[in-house]
């Protein structure tokens, strides 16, 4: 026997406040931590591969098409950091020594 649906189910939609913050330094704050400025400054693609092992992708992502866009990207969204894919897009084809420092020390103080 058939019992006719006489009310839909009501989903429980709980709205959850996610606060955004802002990178831990600024982009041309490299002389921060200066062992990283001069790794991003005379060998940024060892300090890529870094960053992209400590950021838990493999080694070879920065040499991929598009993969240290997808590594900046993937930091912001993983932190909850402002931005935008323009703003990654942008910061890594006119200033990659100081995208990529910033990258390494925000992976070193968020752990």
């Amino acid at each position: 026997m058939s019992y006719p649906v006489t009310s839909q189910p009501q989903s429980a939609s709980t709205c959850y406040q996610t606060q955004l913050s802002d990178w831990h330094t600024g982009l041309t704050d490299c002389c921060n931590d200066m062992p990283v400025c001069l790794c991003g400054t005379f060998a940024p693609l060892c300090l890529a591969c870094r960053i992209s092992d400590d950021f838990g992708e493999c080694c070879c992502t920065p040499y991929l098409p598009g993969g240290l866009h997808s590594l900046r990207t993937g930091m912001r969204e993983r932190y909850r950091i402002q931005g935008s894919i323009g703003k990654d897009w942008a910061a890594l084809t006119f200033c990659l020594p100081c995208a990529l420092c910033q990258m390494a020390r925000e992976l070193k103080i968020r752990e």
